[in-house]
């Protein structure tokens, strides 16, 4: 269940999804009938560069854009990592995400992790848990 926000959070996340031009989705599927493929394709159709990351599909086309295994494969930097992984995988990634110089740490519904949401506190890397990015989008920048 969405759980509420309030206008300061309302206003933080707004602030995040419209500076974010550049996002990696890590646990990236190929599969249509997979929520992460569902949302790489809705943040693509609205302007954001995305970057599917899943080891076992690394070099597969996914939506147009070629998936690399690890946060360390991109080439580029990216300002969000948006993560369809269980909890006890997104310590690691969150350090990768801090290593990469990501600005935000994004946790989808139904993930949580003190240990993430620590180490984004300690980087100052803005941290969303708990919340469907694709979701949040629609509800504050108009769908």
């Amino acid at each position: 269940m969405e759980r509420m926000m309030d206008e300061l959070e309302q206003s933080r996340l707004k602030r995040i999804l419209t500076q974010t031009r550049s996002i990696a989705l890590v646990g990236a599927s190929n599969r249509p009938d997979r929520a992460s493929y569902q949302v790489m394709e809705y943040l693509l159709q609205h302007g954001y560069q995305v970057y599917p990351v899943n080891p076992q599909l690394a070099g597969a086309v996914i939506l147009g854009q070629t998936c690399v295994a690890g946060l360390e494969d991109l080439d580029q930097p990216v300002q969000l990592v948006n993560v369809f992984r269980r909890g006890e995988f997104t310590s690691d990634i969150a350090l990768e995400a801090i290593e990469h110089e990501a600005q935000c740490l994004w946790l989808q519904q139904g993930i949580h992790n003190a240990d993430a949401a620590e180490s984004a506190a300690e980087a100052e890397l803005e941290y969303v848990e708990d919340l469907c990015i694709k979701t949040v989008h629609q509800q504050l920048c108009g769908e």
